[in-house]
């Protein structure tokens, strides 16, 4: 593909500029274009009836917290040709793509006329579609995508009045917004999701305070199970039962939209995407794609992937206006960095999970952190549960997961600033971070992340995960408490032998000799205990994230009963 110069256009050499698509890439590409070029002729197809509007806004209008049905319609053909003077034509679908001749079809979806028009530059920004779902029976079956969506599904709940029954199919980002904003909406919801737990991209032993957090609200969570089929009865399911429905969401994830630049011979990629380079140029170098439909260059491993996020279709958009004004300004590899609400909940991930560097045999360090969101004198503070994925040659950062309350946002916004910047996992112990009781600690939360790293790197520490407990204990290892008595008392380790961290030194000679993993509530008690032991002479390893997390992780793995007995728990406290 031929280089571009870092050279403005000018006004006097006027181009046709035809964008497929509105919404964050498309829109983000026209207005960015205007700005650059103000003789440019900027025409924006888009086959919905809205050109530019809050998709990620659609669930909370459903549950009432939006509640003006007007403030998800952020601009108008008609606002659009006022400030910027773009030529949006809404319920026009461009069908075809005339390489050759540069010159696109397009249908009239009002008329079904067609006619064609000629660019000298096209930016395809049609997004993604969703997944093939169930469909049949006498249930309604709604993605939640668009304005119609949300108007749709309105509509019926309100028709269906106080009895409404919803499904939700898939546990992903969407789908738990749904789950919530039903739930808030007075329905009772069932979520069906094919994995083990929801939230895929989330480790198993972070997914547990999900799953507590939709059986508090009363949501009936069925995983590994999916809809079979839809009846006059209810939904069936892969388990055999059925569930009595009203309404069904379908949220069980999107595919890129490429059928329109395949059959115009353009390169979709390995992920399944339209194949671009880092100016969001394709294999044609008069069209440009964006958005959910395009690949992305992954951070971690350098390769293509799918990664379907607002921020990049808006900063691709943006790219592929600079390409078409000389401006060569690469993209940069994305992250993935997300967020979701559950609740009270708030999720936080970027980069890879533990998983997925297990699946690819990539060598890693994990550091798992349970900090507060806030100095703990100071009212209201929250706990979190961290974990850091780091790479165990380089110390880079690979990954990061944070859930809780307060201050999850901020905190996964730092890591992922730092893995854009090349960071070290032990180099977040030193950044200088704001601080006043009321919005964080002295040693911030991703301070101490960077203290765990640095002990993990010197090998001041060793630790041991909690899913790789029960095969080290097989292997002779003893395991060790050192929490207080009456912390053991109230739940423990099955087998482990209890020794306060203060009487460590008194008896020591109490201990097998053996390889030892100690561990506390959290971790860092752990940690203490096992320099005091290795300075002893022990062979010693802390488990990492102490209690919480082996808990958090046996909990996710094995939900059923386990969630039946934390309900039990509740039910007496």
């Amino acid at each position: 593909m031929p280089e571009l110069t870092p050279a403005l256009t000018t006004a006097s050499a006027q181009k046709k500029i035809v964008i497929v698509g509105g919404v964050a890439g498309g829109m983000s590409a026209a207005t960015r274009l205007r700005r650059l070029d103000e003789a440019a002729e900027i025409i924006v197809f888009e086959r919905g009836a809205h050109v530019s509007f809050a998709n990620c806004g659609l669930p909370y209008y459903v549950g009432g917290a939006i509640e003006k049905r007007d403030s998800l319609l952020l601009q108008t053909p008609q606002s659009l040709f006022e400030r910027f003077r773009l030529d949006v034509r809404v319920k026009h679908e461009v069908i075809a793509i005339d390489r050759e001749h540069r010159r696109v079809v397009v249908r009239d979806l009002l008329t079904g006329q067609t006619h064609s028009e000629h660019y000298d530059s096209l930016i395809l920004a049609g997004g993604a579609q969703a997944r093939e779902g169930v469909a049949g029976g006498e249930i309604p079956v709604r993605t939640l995508r668009t304005v119609e969506d949300v108007d749709f599904i309105t509509a019926e709940l309100t028709d269906a009045g106080p009895s409404a029954r919803a499904v939700v199919i898939g546990g992903g980002f969407i789908g738990l917004e749904a789950v919530e904003n039903l739930v808030r909406r007075g329905l009772n919801v069932t979520l069906v999701h094919r994995g083990a737990h929801p939230l895929s991209p989330l480790d198993a032993e972070m997914a547990s305070p999900v799953l507590d957090a939709l059986t508090l609200h009363g949501v009936d969570v069925r995983l590994g199970t999916s809809v079979t089929n839809l009846t006059s009865d209810g939904v069936q399911l892969s388990d055999g039962s059925t569930i009595e429905a009203t309404l069904v969401i379908e949220a069980s994830g999107v595919t890129p939209d490429t059928g329109l630049a395949a059959d115009a011979g353009l390169t979709i990629g390995a992920a399944g995407g339209i194949a671009v380079d880092a100016f969001q140029r394709t294999n044609d170098p008069s069209i440009y794609a964006v958005g959910d439909g395009v690949e992305k260059i992954d951070a971690i491993s350098n390769t293509a992937t799918l990664v379907t996020m607002a921020g990049l279709a808006n900063r691709h958009g943006r790219s592929a206006a600079d390409a078409i004004c000389g401006l060569a300004e690469p993209s940069t590899p994305a992250l993935g960095t997300a967020i979701v609400g559950v609740f009270d909940l708030t999720i936080a991930l970027v980069g890879w999970n533990e998983r997925r560097l297990r699946a690819a045999g990539r060598p890693h360090r994990v550091v798992h952190t349970h900090p507060l969101s806030h100095a703990g004198y100071y009212p209201g503070a929250e706990q979190m549960a961290l974990k850091l994925l780091i790479d165990s040659e380089t110390d880079l950062i690979l990954g990061a997961q944070i859930v809780g309350r307060d201050g999850v946002d901020k905190r996964i916004d730092v890591i992922a600033t730092g893995m854009a910047g090349g960071l070290t996992a032990s180099a977040l112990s030193r950044l200088e971070l704001a601080y006043a009781p009321q919005f964080g600690s002295a040693k911030d939360a991703v301070n101490l992340a960077g203290y765990v790293a640095d002990n993990l790197r010197t090998g001041a520490t060793r630790s041991i995960q909690w899913h790789e407990l029960d095969a080290a204990r097989a292997n002779g290892a003893i395991l060790v408490d050192v929490r207080s008595a009456g912390e053991f008392d109230r739940g423990s380790i099955p087998g482990a032998i209890n020794l306060p961290l203060d009487e460590i030194r008194d008896r020591m000679g109490a201990l097998p000799d053996a390889p030892l993993i100690v561990h506390c509530q959290v971790g860092q008690r752990g940690h203490t205990a096992a320099r005091l032991l290795t300075q002893l002479g022990a062979d010693v390893r802390n488990l990492d994230g102490g209690f919480k997390t082996w808990e958090a992780g046996l909990l996710s793995t094995r939900p059923t009963n386990l969630m039946k007995e934390k309900e039990h728990d509740r039910a007496i406290q």
